[in-house]
């Protein structure tokens, strides 16, 4: 999350909105926004919140949801999905900056701007 935060510059001047989702409570949720992130965390995600999603529930560690980032367009539209069921395959900040400054170009290009 902190990579995040690091490009907030980027993603505000891109217009772009970060939440998180985590299980914790709300008191672990604080200990980590403490740190210094500026955008919401929401707190207390169940298994069922993470099957209304698709993510992949791990049941050790008293289980918890395993990484699962979107990156949603105008009206809510899934542009891109990322699920992991492990530590490794989350999406960086910088390539969703990407992704989203080629996207914004493109239409920029079709509406002639």
């Amino acid at each position: 999350m902190a990579e995040w935060e690091a490009n907030k510059p980027a993603l505000d001047e891109l217009e772009t909105t970060v939440i998180a989702v985590c299980t914790d409570t709300k008191e672990q949720t604080q200990e980590v926004k403490d740190k210094g992130l500026s955008f919401p965390i929401a707190y207390g995600a169940t298994k069922e919140d993470g099957e209304l999603i698709g993510a992949w529930w791990s049941d050790d560690h008293d289980g918890y949801i395993q990484p699962s980032e979107f990156l949603l367009g105008r009206g809510g539209v899934v542009l891109g999905a990322m699920y992991a069921s492990g530590p490794i395959g989350r999406m960086g900040a910088d390539e969703a900056i990407r992704f989203i400054t080629n996207r914004e170009n493109r239409r920029r290009a079709e509406e002639g701007h």
